[in-house]
């Protein structure tokens, strides 16, 4: 590796080395780089997702964006800005020169440039909720340079953390609940003059603009964000809250019950889940690692058949079953009582059955947390409808659980989508609303679930669909498969196929043939 001696630059590559448009990892001084080049400009950042620590040099180039594989945080390759969570913020640039043929970076990386601020700014915005949703409003007030009061308010004394890992990494040992990592650095509220306001909310008026904490002065707010997410539905299966019962029982919304579901399972051999939910499903592949007995009872034929169709669901259903998961579909579960010499609980099914197990977890869902709202209409299942900039009345804004909202289009029929990355990419369209500015471009819903080492990412959201369309091999895990509706594109599940889904998830900002589509999803 040779040293410019006029400066820190290192010639780490040839250009004619690198593909164009191409991303190489590099070292410089121990650093790991990314390079990605566009005809003869390369551009240098941090080689890793600042989300999770992906390799970016396994995403996708799409758009004049870079992709990241695991979770399709995107970036803008000519100045590294976040484009879309679950990033939530930009990556580190390094600078960089082609001389000649040699491609020259310096590993002291670029000083971070400060948005533009008013300095005089003394509007207060409120954020409640300190979820992932409230995590990406911060940092997006912030990165658009809003220099007023943000008050991030929450009943729980704690930051911002990685909600996803509770039910995939947790139950199984993998990550223990106190490592789960946060969603920003541990120094980014005190160091963006964030008051972080542990308080139970009253009430928030959304006509006067206020909200009510308790017993310290209520804060008047210029706008508002409510980002509380859903209370899980109270488990309707008799006998849930007798004495030796209720502990036994676990849910998992938050740190402390993933807690309690790591000390119940250490304790106990068989597990019964209730609802093959996605957080159903992956806390069975979980509970499985352990070695522990699991069996899921659920209604329906197969699992995720109305997110998926019933091909798909089989699939899902098979992987579980494989892996020694009892699979019991079609019915509910009644009623629960503990007894008899092994101290089991016995569960009883709608058939008749009793099953024995040691604990049950509970994946029945939640109810969008909104009852302290008041000015705001709300739907049967206490959601709030809002417009394309997450608006649901005059300065008050709401995102992910509890927003109802047209996708794909203004004017189509309105959907909640219950996931963080959704819920982040609702705050971050709020925050900018908050700050007067529009939505840049359209969105796609997108998340991911993990089931005994293999990721599924669904892209987009399909109510109807008339077509399906695979590519690849569905029995071996690496495929991709197109719901589609009239030719066109309006969702896609794939597994394995990271590069691609990238691709799919940057396209489907617009209106995408399924021809289209399926050019991109049989992409090397």
């Amino acid at each position: 590796m040779a040293t410019n001696p006029n400066t820190n630059m290192q010639k780490v590559a040839l250009l004619s080395d690198l593909a164009d448009p191409g991303m190489k990892r590099v070292e410089v001084n121990g650093t790991q780089v990314l390079l990605i080049r566009r005809g003869d400009t390369v551009h240098a950042y941090s080689a890793d997702c600042p989300h999770a620590g992906a390799p970016l040099e396994q995403g996708a180039l799409c758009n004049g964006r870079l992709i990241c594989p695991w979770h399709k945080g995107t970036f803008d390759i000519e100045t590294g800005a976040l484009v879309e969570p679950p990033a939530l913020l930009p990556l580190t640039r390094y600078p960089a020169r082609v001389e000649q043929d040699d491609v020259l970076v310096d590993a002291n990386a670029e000083p971070s440039k400060p948005a533009t601020s008013t300095a005089a700014d003394k509007r207060t915005f409120a954020i409640v909720g300190a979820g992932a949703a409230g995590a990406a409003a911060c940092a997006a007030l912030r990165e658009a340079g809003f220099a007023g009061r943000i008050a991030l308010i929450d009943r729980e004394a704690r930051t911002p953390y990685d909600r996803t890992a509770l039910s995939k990494f947790v139950p199984s040992g993998e990550m223990a609940p106190d490592k789960i990592p946060p969603l920003l650095p541990d120094d980014f509220f005190a160091a963006h003059s964030i008051d972080v306001i542990q308080a139970e909310v009253t009430t928030l008026d959304a006509t006067a603009r206020r909200i009510d904490i308790g017993s310290a002065p209520s804060i008047r707010y210029d706008a508002a964000l409510v980002a509380t997410g859903g209370i899980p539905k109270r488990l309707s299966l008799q006998g849930a809250d007798a004495a030796g019962v209720k502990s036994r029982i676990c849910l998992l919304r938050n740190r402390d019950d993933a807690r309690h579901l790591v000390e119940t399972a250490a304790q106990g051999q068989h597990a019964l889940v209730l609802g093959a939910s996605f957080i159903g499903l992956e806390v069975a592949s979980a509970l499985r690692e352990r070695k522990l007995r699991v069996t899921v009872v659920a209604p329906g034929n197969v699992p995720f058949e109305k997110q998926f169709g019933p091909e798909i669901g089989r699939l899902f259903m098979r992987l579980h079953e494989v892996h020694g998961v009892r699979v019991r579909m079609g019915h509910h579960a009644r009623s629960v009582a503990a007894g008899g010499a092994d101290g089991a609980l016995r569960v009883t099914l709608d058939s008749g059955e009793a099953l024995a197990c040691d604990f049950v977890v509970a994946g029945v869902g939640v109810t969008p947390a909104t009852d302290f709202i008041e000015g705001v209409k709300r739907n049967d299942d206490r959601s709030i409808n809002v417009d394309r900039s997450m608006h649901a009345a005059d300065g008050l804004y709401a995102a992910g659980d509890i927003a109802r909202f047209e996708w794909p289009s203004p004017g189509s029929e309105r959907v909640r989508i219950e996931h963080w990355r959704v819920a982040q990419q609702h705050a971050r369209i709020a925050a900018h609303a908050m700050l007067g500015m529009p939505p840049s471009e359209p969105y796609v819903p997108y998340f991911w679930t993990y089931h005994f080492g293999k990721t599924f990412e669904y892209l987009g959201h399909a109510k109807h669909w008339d077509q399906t369309k695979f590519t690849g091999t569905p029995d071996t895990f690496e495929f991709i498969a197109l719901l589609g509706e009239k030719g066109k594109l309006v969702a896609a599940i794939g597994c394995n196929r990271e590069k691609q889904t990238g691709m799919l998830v940057e396209a489907m900002r617009h209106s995408l043939s399924l021809a289209d589509a399926m050019n991109i999803a049989e992409s090397a």
